[in-house]
């Protein structure tokens, strides 16, 4: 009896036993295929440029606001928006009828003055008199001079009118009449981290990039160092000189000024294993330790060509991946397939 119920029970064993190695072999093959490829490379100290890119807005180096030092009647404008003027010229005609009734008074006191020296030759009048018609003449004067600088407005600058804010017949309030900006050079004005305080120089080479203009790059330098650093921002203002002679930089254009320190070793990887945290500016990478990925926050410097220079989260010779960390975690298991 005991023979024949083994006998039954023998078919159950083994059974089970087909179904627990059948399991066993299935787990194994989940935990091979929960592994992720990915291709990695090996992060590298590289000698690279230590450059820095600010952004900035080019400005007219010099500014002239065209003004008369008092209201008045605008008889007429010479020029308009977009002519190029030279140092000296007239652009403004102010109404004249005060000048003309302080040049008839003056007139008036030069023949009095006149006359009163022929008396004094006689004896017949104080040189006290004579002095003081004199000293009214050279008041006079230096008043007739004023009103005249004043009536006929001249530029002070070689340059190009850029702003037109009245019609002939007008009355002088308080805008200025016509701006004139000096457009050769140009200037951009950028504020560089304290750490550089020490290492930008009057002199010093720039290249600009405008966006207007793609990758051209136009040459300039270091015109002015401020002397101070400003207590929030912890930077300083340059100001870059644009060689325009060809004009064609304008003020309002929007760029991009690069500062070469010279170079340093810097961490450089490729630009395929930078990514960027969705809903933030976070920029990642991943590598691989111990047959696991890890997660790394990192801070990029300068991009040159298809790679970047990293300036933190990551160690030389750490293992980078490349491809394949679009499925990744912190932690996740990865099988390298190139190295």
């Amino acid at each position: 009896m005991k023979a024949r119920r083994l006998f039954k029970l023998l078919p159950l064993l083994s059974l089970g036993i087909l179904i627990s190695c059948g399991e066993k072999k299935q787990d194994t093959t989940g935990e091979e295929e929960a592994k992720i490829k990915v291709n990695t490379t090996i992060a590298r100290l590289q000698t690279v440029d230590e450059i820095s890119t600010y952004t900035a807005n080019v400005q007219a180096d010099v500014i002239n606001q065209i003004t008369p030092a008092m209201p008045g009647r605008i008889e007429k404008i010479f020029v308009e928006v977009g002519d190029r003027v030279g140092k000296g010229q007239t652009l403004v005609q102010m109404e004249s009828s005060n000048l003309q009734q302080q040049n008839a008074q003056l007139a008036n006191l030069q023949r009095d003055y006149d006359r009163y020296n022929e008396l004094l030759k006689v004896g017949g009048i104080a040189q006290q008199t004579v002095d003081q018609i004199k000293t009214q003449i050279d008041v006079l004067t230096t008043a007739i001079k004023n009103i005249e600088d004043n009536t006929k407005l001249k530029s002070p600058i070689s340059g190009v009118i850029t702003a037109r804010n009245y019609d002939n017949g007008d009355v002088f309030a308080q805008k200025p009449i016509l701006t004139v900006e000096q457009l050769n050079p140009v200037k951009a004005v950028i504020n560089v981290s304290e750490a550089y305080f020490s290492r930008v120089k009057t002199g010093m080479p720039v290249a600009i990039k405008l966006d207007v203009y793609g990758e051209e790059v136009f040459d300039g330098k270091v015109s002015l160092v401020y002397p101070t650093i400003d207590a929030m921002s912890h930077t300083f203002g340059v100001e870059v000189a644009i060689n325009n002679g060809n004009l064609r930089v304008r003020p309002g254009m929007y760029g991009r000024v690069s500062l070469n320190f010279g170079s340093k070793q810097s961490i450089v990887i490729p630009d395929a294993a930078v990514q960027k945290q969705a809903g933030a500016n976070d920029k990642y990478i991943f590598t691989v330790e111990n047959g696991v990925a890890k997660y790394h926050k990192v801070e990029l410097g300068q991009r040159m060509g298809e790679n970047y220079e990293i300036l933190s989260g990551l160690n030389n010779g750490d293992v980078v991946v490349t491809a394949g960390q679009t499925r990744l975690i912190d932690g996740t298991p990865v099988e390298i397939i190139t190295n």
